[in-house]
């Protein structure tokens, strides 16, 4: 199955939306905040502010956490405004969102007006008139924009979705994805369609950026060399395991289950930069890697939810549910 739409997260504002259900997602932007603020400082370290400032929010899907690295970097570019003397002479920013056509871009538009209007409160005329927001939809393993026209490029919790489901999946009985019981070929076809989609996005980015552009990419990874590690498909098993037990109970079919396939693949540092090493256009600058526990997550409040497991179930929900109403 080729993605080239058909894969976004739970629509709305219902208690199983992604909007409602992402708060992983958010952990996972604020942690990945001071790798956001140094590359931004870097790239202004000389104090020279393009006329303009042009980036786009690849995979930026739906919710509370649409605009938020967007916002974190027009407030770097904020203090470092102030930092340098140019307060009164701020970029305008031309922000993109980009994410699949079948997005819920409708809630995101919404949305828009109360954030400019809060960026002008909170920042003055200067910074909430001159911002300027569109949205992109397509695949971002394929071209976006036009040549040399972006600053900068940002993406979280996107890069681990594939832009189709692997070819050579037929010997993954009874799983949705990689697990302790797959076999080699299974491995390899998740990979080279991991490599080949990354690949694709390297080089289209290098051909959108300006030169001297940079980008921070926030992906989804395992901390293990091994794919069929714990903690690279430990969720996915108990999603299988669930539908197998609904086929033991006759509610759906054994086979469907064979057939079905999740496009996802999270990577190991090391392929990364070897990927990255390989396409040849970007010098990889920093890679960290960090851990979210579900336990650990705050909600809003600033409070630990109860029921990591159920989070845990809430979130898998949110991001599979519609590609599996489709792939049924």
């Amino acid at each position: 199955m080729v993605l080239e739409k058909s894969l976004p997260m739970t629509a709305g504002d219902s208690e199983c939306s992604y909007a409602n259900n992402s708060i992983l997602q958010r952990t996972v932007i604020v942690k990945a905040k001071p790798v956001l603020e140094d590359t931004v400082k870097n790239m202004f370290k000389n104090g020279d502010f393009p006329m303009c400032f042009t980036m786009a929010d690849l995979g930026c899907s739906s919710g509370p956490n649409t605009l938020l690295s967007i916002s974190n970097v027009i407030d770097i570019v904020h203090n470092l405004c102030k930092e340098k003397n140019k307060y009164d002479e701020p970029p305008e920013f031309q922000v993109y969102l980009n994410d699949l056509p079948d997005n819920d871009f409708n809630s995101v538009f919404k949305s828009i007006p109360s954030f400019l209007e809060n960026l002008k409160k909170e920042k003055g005329d200067k910074f909430g008139n001159n911002c300027y927001i569109a949205g992109v939809p397509g695949s971002f393993y394929e071209r976006l924009f036009p040549s040399n026209s972006l600053n900068f490029v940002h993406s979280s919790y996107s890069l681990h979705w594939l832009s189709q489901v692997p070819k050579g999946l037929e010997s993954n009985k009874g799983s949705i994805f990689i697990s302790k019981s797959s076999p080699p070929q299974v491995l390899e076809a998740y990979f080279k369609q991991f490599e080949k989609d990354f690949s694709s996005f390297l080089h289209f980015r290098s051909q959108e950026l300006i030169s001297g552009g940079h980008m921070v990419l926030v992906c989804v990874g395992r901390n293990s060399p091994d794919p069929k590690s714990y903690d690279s498909c430990c969720l996915m098993d108990l999603l299988t395991k669930s539908l197998l037990h609904l086929a033991a109970e006759g509610k759906i079919k054994e086979d469907e289950i064979d057939s079905f396939n999740m496009p996802s693949y999270t990577p190991y540092e090391e392929e990364i930069k070897k990927i990255i090493q390989m396409e040849g256009s970007f010098t990889l600058e920093r890679l960290e890697a960090f851990e979210s526990d579900m336990a650990a997550i705050e909600n809003p409040n600033g409070k630990h939810f109860e029921d990591s497991a159920k989070l845990a179930v809430k979130t898998i929900r949110a991001v599979t549910e519609d590609f599996m109403v489709a792939g049924a």
